[in-house]
């Protein structure tokens, strides 16, 4: 078995309460039946299940963390679709190992965040056969520079938000 060295964060219960109400676009929230499963769930951070009641929802990663630092990204803000259960859920599995939503051979780029919000640097990344191998070496990398707060990691192929990692703190 092995433990990630870096933690991927689901929205914010807080947050996921709003967007379940009104968007960061400012639209209601829709939910409606997955009839086919396999969406992404930024949630709980697993793959849909067929039949789940789920809603496609605007998200704002970097301004609703910037709320909380009060950091300023300015035009790095940027917003947009990811799916999220329609009704509360009991957030990702603590038993879960592994990062989410990663498949060997994807496309994920890893982009970088200062404290003020600017990008500082990102790089592509094709998920290798060990998944979790990959992820902890391009999250050591980007926090190896001192002056990353937190990195996204998105799709390629759509551009969305997967997760988010934030800079750890001292280890016990």
């Amino acid at each position: 078995m092995t433990t990630t060295t870096y933690t991927a964060r689901p929205i914010e219960p807080s947050a996921l309460k709003q967007l379940r109400d009104i968007d960061d676009s400012g639209r209601g929230c829709v939910p409606y039946a997955d009839d086919e499963g396999g969406a992404p769930l930024r949630c709980c951070l697993r793959l849909s299940e067929r039949g789940e009641r789920i809603a496609l929802v605007s998200y704002a990663p970097l301004r609703r963390w910037a709320a909380e630092t009060w950091a300023r990204p300015g035009a790095y803000d940027e917003q947009g679709p990811v799916f999220i259960h329609a009704e509360e859920c009991e957030g990702p599995d603590p038993a879960a190992d592994g990062y989410p939503f990663a498949r060997a051979g994807a496309l994920r780029t890893v982009r970088r965040y200062s404290a003020d919000g600017r990008i500082v640097g990102g790089r592509l990344m094709e998920i290798p056969a060990d998944t979790t191998a990959g992820f902890d070496a391009a999250f050591g990398e980007a926090f190896a520079d001192p002056g990353v707060a937190l990195v996204h990691v998105r799709a390629v192929e759509y551009g969305c938000f997967h997760f988010e990692v934030r800079r750890p703190g001292p280890r016990p």
